[in-house]
């Protein structure tokens, strides 16, 4: 083995170390920490996030680097070691030129910003939060400085989350899935009274529900060894190690959809994060290429697998069961019909298949408008509005249902919502290849059978970690770019059965 890089990958997993502690903090904060632990739990994230800065970007690190090139070349692409030093080199060039003293402001402020959205979401107050998003919008300017100037400023926070990508080409895709949504939409609507999802309203105890989600996530591969799911605000993911994920749901009960199918969302992300392979443990390789990617995962297991007729041949019968009082007297068809229901609403996180598109595509653009000073955020609601009536012909009541809906921009994520829409489309093109390869798929689904499907996401894209680039997880698995045709397919093939369309 070579001396300098057993020294580059000591070092690395002392940062990995440090990176995985903030994200025990950030877990603690979202689920456990008593409200008036806010500031203090800022200091500690601030100084952990500018000590692993300081530590990746030191010139040790550039020293190892710059001495590995000759070895680097000498290994297989593939390998391990040539992937670490890759991957480690592109990380190290997008993060020096950043002072970490800024790094640590911007995760200090996400952290006081993020207690700030809770209350003001509470409240449903924009008022409340826009102090912190101001500040938090004049810290990503400073970000953005910091780099060579691109065509579009957007194109530096979107790299963040889906390396490589250009605000151009997510345009173009999305102008593609606009195209086919819109008429798609409207056609459904001239036939909304075909499917009534009134059933999925009346009460439903969050035991009960937690209960039900389990089972389902456990046939998915949640183990109470590796796993957690706890209760939140706004549901997220995170992974301290391949064997110690934590997913976390919302319950609502008067309403039984959100924590069952935001169980199934989480555990994708879960899933995928497990799936590493174990060498790969404490490395910067470890977890999933880019998040468009993670996102597939969560939408495929979510959408793909949970709202299938197939799986809910299995799992109705459970849900009956837990819940007697409401779906005795309920057909499976009925049900199944109703998880399907395409309406307009107010809530990204409870939107159906075709409608989520144009959640994401409004956020989409109003990131852009923001940062390219064409919207003052004082102004922001009302542009949000705006949007959701154009785009969804819906009337926002209260900024709870409206712009403080996500966690996102108190927590500094700029960049990071074009990639559900993106992950919805990899994710149909991926199902096109497992239903090919494993032809068989729905009957197990039936018999609640799901490892199969795992075992091919692991062995296809789970085990290779943050290896390959995006574009290259494409070409490897996929054969080509991103294509919004399968999910166009997907969703006709669906709403024909059930509308008629």
């Amino acid at each position: 083995m070579n001396p300098k890089f057993d020294e580059l990958k000591n070092r690395l997993m002392e940062i990995y170390d440090l990176t995985r502690a903030g994200a025990v903090l950030e877990w603690d904060q979202e689920t456990m920490m008593p409200p008036r632990g806010g500031q203090a739990r800022a200091e500690q994230l601030a100084t952990l996030a500018r000590l692993s800065h300081e530590k990746f970007t030191s010139p040790e690190i550039a020293r190892l680097l710059d001495g590995l090139r000759s070895y680097e070349a000498s290994l297989l692409y593939d390998s391990d070691e040539a992937s670490l030093i890759r991957v480690a080199r592109r990380d190290y060039e997008k993060m020096s030129p950043v002072p970490a003293e800024l790094t640590a402001e911007m995760t200090r402020t996400a952290a006081i910003a993020r207690e700030a959205w809770v209350e003001a979401r509470k409240q449903s107050d924009f008022k409340m939060f826009l102090p912190h998003l101001e500040k938090i919008i004049v810290l990503k300017h400073r970000y953005i400085d910091c780099f060579h100037p691109t065509g579009n400023v957007y194109d530096i926070l979107l790299d963040d989350y889906e390396r490589d990508m250009k605000t151009t080409e997510v345009k173009q895709i999305f102008e593609a899935l606009k195209a086919e949504l819109v008429p798609l939409i409207a056609a459904i609507n001239s036939r909304a009274d075909m499917v009534d999802n009134r059933c999925l309203y009346g009460h439903f105890p969050a035991d009960k529900q937690r209960e039900l989600c389990l089972d389902i996530v456990t046939r998915f591969g949640f183990n109470t060894d590796s796993w957690r799911l706890d209760p939140t605000v706004h549901p997220f993911t995170t992974s301290f190690a391949i064997d110690d994920i934590r997913i976390t749901t919302h319950y609502y009960e008067d309403f039984i959809s959100a924590a069952i199918f935001g169980c199934m969302h989480e555990c994708g992300h879960g899933l995928y994060d497990n799936g590493s392979d174990p060498v790969l443990e404490r490395t910067l390789l470890c977890g999933g290429a880019s998040l468009a990617w993670h996102e597939s995962q969560s939408r495929l297991w979510e959408n793909l697998v949970g709202r299938n007729h197939a799986f809910w041949k299995y799992f109705y019968p459970k849900l009956q069961a837990a819940f007697p009082n409401q779906f005795k007297n309920v057909e499976m068809e009925t049900f199944y019909r109703a998880i399907n229901k395409v309406q307009p609403s107010l809530i990204r996180m409870e939107a159906d298949e075709a409608t989520y598109g144009l959640h994401i595509i409004l956020r989409f653009e109003l990131e852009q408008e923001i940062l390219q000073g064409k919207l003052r955020l004082q102004d922001l609601p009302e542009a949000w509005n705006a949007k959701m009536k154009a785009y969804l012909g819906v009337d926002v009541p209260d900024d709870a249902h409206g712009v403080l809906q996500d966690t996102h921009w108190a927590w500094g994520s700029f960049g990071y919502f074009p990639t559900y829409s993106l992950g919805n489309i990899i994710g149909a093109q991926l199902w096109e290849k497992i239903l090919t390869d494993i032809p068989d798929l729905y009957t197990q689904f039936e018999h609640g059978e799901f490892s199969v499907l795992r075992e091919w996401l692991c062995g296809h894209l789970y085990k290779y970690g943050r290896k390959f680039t995006p574009q290259e997880l494409r070409q490897r698995i996929l054969g080509g770019p991103i294509d919004v045709g399968p999910f166009i397919r997907s969703l006709k093939h669906k709403y024909n059965e059930i509308y008629g369309t």
